[in-house]
């Protein structure tokens, strides 16, 4: 069953035309990776599905969530519905601790749901438990979020709170740049750990590294602000060794 379906998605920012008649459907429990070279959009469109109000979306564009219209829903609403974006420059939120920051985010979805809000003790516990996975100094969860934080602590922060939310949708944005292997390995894990049949997930990279820990269904190849080629793992080992160079690049 289709998740997030996008057709012919056209944008642009400052009148420069960046995604070009984008194209892509992510069915329940897929992994796409979408690689592309700088400046081809991929990035416009992690921020056009987080809801970034600088893209100007152009006529005859499309985006369904669960059959609805993603364009018309607040940030807010596409978190509270399911969608999770883990963002290749996590932002910092000076003041706000670590503990407070993921239970009210925690306890804002499952009151969205319908479900009771989580006490404080099974909450620390719940914490406690996943902190372990994603190899986090249980000492952090005393500070402020991101703030003075390494990339790689900032990567497990990330998968720390995907796994707490437990979403339906996972984008995730360049997430490995700038990692070294020990925190790519904790990035590959949470996604592989929380593959199912009922999630689906849109890995955009710049590199095969990842790939090798997370083995993707499908692997899309971006140019142009619009996908020109698609196939399986093999085709992010060709990227590998090849490069762009088939793309005209």
């Amino acid at each position: 069953m289709t998740l997030l379906k996008i057709e012919n998605l056209r944008a642009c920012i400052e009148d420069t035309e960046i995604l070009k008649g984008f194209s892509l459907e992510v069915g329940k429990g897929e992994v796409h990776a979408l690689m592309g070279p700088n400046g081809t959009g991929k990035s416009t469109l992690a921020g056009i599905l987080a809801g970034n109000e600088d893209y100007e979306i152009l006529e005859g564009s499309e985006v369904l969530y669960e059959g609805e219209d993603l364009l018309e829903m607040e940030v807010e609403a596409r978190a509270l519905a399911g969608i999770f974006m883990a963002f290749q420059y996590p932002s910092v939120l000076p003041g706000v601790g670590m503990m407070t920051f993921l239970r009210e985010i925690v306890n804002a979805k499952r009151v969205h749901e319908g479900k009771e809000v989580m006490d404080r003790l099974a909450f620390v516990k719940e914490v406690k438990r996943l902190v372990g996975f994603v190899g986090m100094d249980e000492k952090m969860l005393k500070r402020t979020v991101n703030e003075g934080f390494s990339g790689g602590e900032k990567k497990r922060h990330e998968i720390l709170q995907m796994m707490l939310l437990e979403p339906k949708l996972v984008v995730m944005d360049e997430t490995d740049s700038g990692l070294d292997i020990d925190a790519l390995k904790v990035v590959a894990e949470g996604v592989n750990g929380m593959r199912d049949g009922e999630r689906g997930m849109l890995v955009i990279t710049h590199y095969q590294r990842l790939l090798r820990y997370l083995e993707p269904d499908y692997v899309h190849v971006m140019v142009g602000g619009k996908i020109v080629d698609s196939g399986d793992k093999r085709l992010a080992e060709r990227l590998e060794e090849r490069g762009y160079e088939d793309y005209g690049l």
